[in-house]
């Protein structure tokens, strides 16, 4: 399973523990800079886009969702913790986390 996490510079103990869930690969975009955000392409085999709201800005969240919306992929919200991370993917049943 593929994920892409948007927010951050680093993820830190987020990537190890989406990895002890399953998740296979992640493609991690900072967008810190705005070329970046303008050209943001979710791969196809993408499974859940998880955007860090401590480190986008409005117009980033929102072009996200557009494109995660127009692709039909599920856009979860969290901090940059994992303790919130974990909260989200439980409330949306994604992964089955314990």
């Amino acid at each position: 399973m593929s994920i892409v996490v948007v927010g951050a510079d680093h993820l830190g103990g987020i990537e190890k523990n989406l990895y002890s869930l399953g998740v296979t690969e992640i493609t991690h975009v900072s967008a810190r800079k705005s070329l970046t955000r303008s050209k943001l392409k979710l791969p196809k085999a993408t499974a859940l886009v998880l955007v860090l709201t401590d480190y986008v800005n409005h117009g980033t969240a929102a072009h996200v969702k557009f494109v995660a919306k127009a692709q039909d992929i599920p856009l979860v919200y969290a901090k940059r913790s994992w303790s919130s991370v974990e909260e989200k993917l439980n409330a949306c049943h994604f992964f089955d986390v314990t």
